[in-house]
C-alpha cells in the first residue's frame, strides 16, 4: 500500500475506529485492555487508512480497545514504513500526535491551539480555526471510509468471541473495498481501482 501511495502520490488518511465487544470474564488476566478510555466501553480498536476519495485502502492493526491510536500503528509496523518510503504523506486526527513530530514532513495533524488563546490576537486565533478547519476537511474522508464499515452489523457490536473479530474485520473491510471501487468504476474505470481491491483484500 505504500509502494502504491509513493508511486501515484496519494496522500493516505489515517484513522482510528473502535467495536464495542462483549466484556471479559472476571478475574480473566487482560480484562481491563478492552476498556476504552475514551468510550468507556469494552472494545476493539482498529485503523482504517484510505484514499483522498474515502475508499479503504486498508483496514486492520485489531488491538484491544486501551491501546492508544498511534501505539496500535506502531505496533503494527506503519512507523517504519514511513521510513522506508519518505515521499509518502499522510493526514491524521490530534491521536496521531507523537506520530507526527516523528515524522513533520510526512505527517500532517491538527495545528496546535495558541498557548494563551484569551490574549492571543483576534487574527491569530481566526488563523488557527481556518487551518484546523482545512486539515478536518481534508481528513474527513477516512471517517466516511470508516462509517461504510459501521454499515455491517457486526462492526456496530460485535457479539462473537473476540478472538475472531480481526478476520470479521478484514473480511468486511474487503467487501466494503470492492464496492467503493465498483462504484468508482462507474466514474472512472482505471488499472489503480484493480490495486485498490487487491490491496484490501
Amino acid at each position: 500500500m505504500f509502494a502504491y501511495a509513493a508511486a501515484e502520490n496519494i496522500t493516505l488518511r489515517v484513522d482510528g475506529t473502535e467495536t464495542q465487544v462483549r466484556r471479559p470474564k472476571a478475574h480473566c488476566p487482560g480484562r481491563r485492555a478492552f476498556v476504552s478510555g475514551k468510550r468507556r466501553q469494552n472494545t476493539i480498536k482498529t485503523t482504517t487508512i484510505s484514499d483522498q476519495q474515502g475508499r479503504t485502502l486498508w483496514s486492520g492493526a485489531v488491538r484491544p480497545g486501551r491501546m492508544h491510536d498511534q501505539t496500535a500503528v506502531r505496533t503494527e509496523g506503519i512507523a517504519d514504513q514511513l521510513r522506508q518510503h519518505p515521499t509518502v504523506k499522510a493526514e491524521v486526527d490530534e491521536g496521531y500526535r507523537g506520530l507526527a513530530n516523528e515524522f513533520p514532513n510526512q505527517i500532517s495533524a491538527p495545528p496546535r491551539k495558541p498557548k494563551d488563546t484569551d490574549n492571543a490576537p483576534l487574527t491569530e486565533r481566526y488563523g488557527w480555526r481556518e487551518m484546523r478547519r482545512r486539515q478536518s476537511s481534508n481528513r474527513i474522508c477516512v471517517e466516511h471510509a470508516n462509517a461504510e464499515h459501521r454499515q455491517w452489523r457486526p462492526l456496530q457490536r460485535y457479539t462473537g468471541r473476540r478472538e475472531e473479530y480481526g478476520e470479521t474485520h478484514r473480511a468486511i473491510a474487503g467487501l466494503v473495498s470492492d464496492r467503493a471501487a465498483k462504484r468508482a468504476t462507474l466514474h472512472k474505470p482505471s488499472t489503480e481501482l484493480v490495486l485498490v481491491r487487491t490491496m484490501a483484500c
